[in-house]
């Protein structure tokens, strides 16, 4: 059996709420037994994405979850806004595009480090970014 719980919630409002998401997301997966490098993939991922959020969708929240089943302990996030969407989904992906005039890596980073990745997004009605990972070390 799977259970999932929300272990954090974090509003994204202004530039110091993406030191909050980073510092909530470590805080979890140092309680489960993420190793170092884990910790700093789902950091570097987190603080990405919550400044997306922030940047690109205007704000929105970030939730921490920990899901665990038999033998298994993953760690998700959950980016949500009200912004403007995506137009182009598979541009936004694209290793080095900016519509912000920053180095691209944000959404493609993200994805690369997580171990799975999810986005949904409605031109004009705001978008939707989960990433999860899990770790040997954590299972049990």
């Amino acid at each position: 059996m799977t259970s999932v719980s929300t272990v954090h919630e974090v509003p994204i409002r202004e530039e110091v709420d993406i030191v909050h998401v980073r510092q909530a997301a470590r805080e979890v997966a140092v309680s489960v037994g993420f190793s170092l490098v884990e910790q700093t993939k789902l950091v570097t991922a987190a603080s990405e994405l919550a400044r997306n959020t922030l940047k690109h969708g205007g704000g929105g929240t970030a939730e921490v979850e920990l899901e665990r089943s038999a033998g298994h302990t993953a760690l998700r996030l959950v980016f949500r806004d009200e912004g403007p969407g995506i137009e182009d989904v598979e541009l936004a992906l694209t290793d080095g595009y900016s519509s912000a005039g920053g180095l691209g890596l944000g959404l493609s980073g993200a994805r690369r480090l997580a171990d799975e990745f999810d986005l949904r997004t409605t031109p004009g009605e705001g978008t939707t970014v989960v990433v999860a990972f899990g770790t040997r070390s954590a299972r049990r």
